[in-house]
């Protein structure tokens, strides 16, 4: 994913920047907040890194196959700089992210014409970082005992309406569960949550702003445990509670959650909160339990049944959507067999899921008993089978239905909107004749479904514009 940011100042407007994401929401949202560094440096935004004077990548390392990418793209923007640099104009190539934090400085010794590396913690040091890498080869991959976030601009009232209606709020970072399969540890660091009261005040910013859409991000965001200016510690359903009461925001929403950190007062939240969607993405990775003691999970497969069965039992339309592995070593066709029918048990609204691979430093690249390519393959394929099964059932149940769409952005014909339903599913509509598209944007509207695409819902408005925009919605 690509990051656009207008510059605040537009008198310094001479150095262009570009920046790509891989990987996970709290990767976009990073580059979000540098991108509101760069901004203030005088750099704007190109869509093309061709004609950038600067380059960051912005990485991801849970897979094998996207840290690859990664030098692979390097490698085209080494070309790229060799004929900038023969037309005397700089090009400065950053990596950052989490390959950045795992790899260091073996990014600089397998790409050289890399200038800089920076890991997720460092990036608020990014203008000074940048002025060093002009001199020499810079590499921060600290754990800085200062807050990135007490060091970072909150984005002006501007450049949050460019980003549209709906927004990402990290309140949490790191992880301490220690997955045997998870690099997350070694380049997010240990769980720390920010302040309620930096929370509350980056929500409020944003609502005045016309955000009425926020996602809170954590690696487990559900570990939350921020502490308030009284000193009390408020878990993640409190700080819900209390962004709920955010007059102008419509729709909250989190991830991504750990079974071990869904308690009840959470759980609960979903009864009692309307603004919180009805949506829960809760990862069980695999449905054997000998298998997710190997992943060092913490959870068997039937506390994830029980927490799924209690959360529907105070809100039944609620979608579930996970994570799984298959192919993990050792896995077995019984164990297999077990994740199918935790996936039958359950029937998710939509899931992701990956052929195990082995991260350099986890426990369980150390492992044996690997499964072969061609079984895990074939294992894939049929637990993706079941999966889309299941997600188009899913979405074909609302057909018919009437919900609120929170609209976004213009569709992909003209005269059509783009939005999401509170279950999160794209859905395109087409507005009355006349009307402009602006304004639309940025509304909530009810929308009865009435057809099923290949990747979103079609649908008829059938409240006038803002009709729903008083408050949050519940079925």
């Amino acid at each position: 994913m690509t990051v656009q940011f207008p510059p605040d100042n537009p008198e310094r407007r001479a150095k262009r920047a570009h920046i790509k994401s891989f990987g996970c929401q709290m990767n976009v949202h990073d580059a979000e907040r540098m991108a509101d560094l760069l901004a203030r440096e005088g750099y704007e935004a190109t869509e093309n890194a061709d004609d950038a004077d600067l380059v960051i990548l912005n990485t991801c390392h849970i897979r094998e196959k996207a840290a690859e990418k990664v030098y692979s793209e390097i490698g085209r923007l080494r070309v790229r700089k060799e004929e900038r640099a023969a037309q005397g104009k700089e090009t400065l190539i950053a990596v950052a992210g989490c390959v950045a934090q795992a790899e260091g400085g073996e990014i600089i010794r397998r790409a050289p014409t890399v200038d800089l590396v920076v890991g997720p913690q460092s990036y608020h040091r990014l203008p000074d970082l940048l002025k060093d890498a002009r001199g020499r080869k810079t590499i921060d991959t600290d754990f800085p005992d200062e807050d990135k976030f007490d060091h970072l601009p909150l984005p002006s009232k501007k450049r949050l309406m460019a980003r549209g209606p709906s927004a990402f709020l990290t309140v949490q970072e790191g992880c301490d569960k220690f997955c045997s399969f998870c690099v997350v540890p070694f380049t997010r660091g240990a769980e720390v949550s920010r302040p309620v009261e930096a929370v509350l005040a980056e929500a409020n910013s944003m609502a005045e702003a016309g955000v009425k859409e926020i996602m809170l991000l954590g690696q487990n965001v559900n570990a939350y445990h921020g502490v308030a200016p009284d000193g009390s510690v408020w878990s993640l359903a409190g700080l819900l509670e209390s962004l709920s009461e955010i007059d102008g925001l419509a729709r909250l929403r989190y991830a991504t959650s750990h079974p071990r950190d869904m308690d009840e007062a959470l759980i609960l939240a979903h009864r009692d909160l309307p603004k919180l969607m009805p949506y829960l993405h809760l990862p069980v990775q695999a449905g054997s339990d000998r298998i997710l003691r190997a992943m060092n999970r913490k959870h068997k497969a039937a506390d994830y049944l029980r927490i799924i069965e209690r959360v529907r039992s105070l809100r039944p339309d609620i979608a579930i959507t996970s994570d799984f592995i298959v192919g993990f070593p050792g896995e077995t066709d019984a164990d297999f067999e077990d994740t199918m029918r935790i996936v039958r048990e359950v029937g998710f609204a939509t899931a992701y899921s990956f052929k195990y691979s082995a991260r350099p430093g986890t426990k369980a690249a150390e492992a044996g008993d690997a499964v072969p390519e061609a079984v895990k393959t074939a294992r894939l394929h049929a637990l993706q089978a079941l999966l889309l099964e299941q997600q188009n059932a899913f979405n074909a149940a609302t057909i018919g239905r009437t919900v609120p769409v929170l609209f976004e952005k213009p569709g992909r014909h003209a005269g059509q909107v783009a939005g999401k339903s509170p279950y999160l599913q794209a859905v395109h509509v087409d507005i009355p004749k006349g009307d402009e598209i602006s304004a639309w944007l940025g509304r909530i509207a009810d929308v009865r479904i009435t057809e099923l695409r290949s990747n979103s819902l079609h649908g008829e408005i059938v409240s006038p514009v803002g009709e729903a925009d008083r408050g949050g919605w519940a079925a």
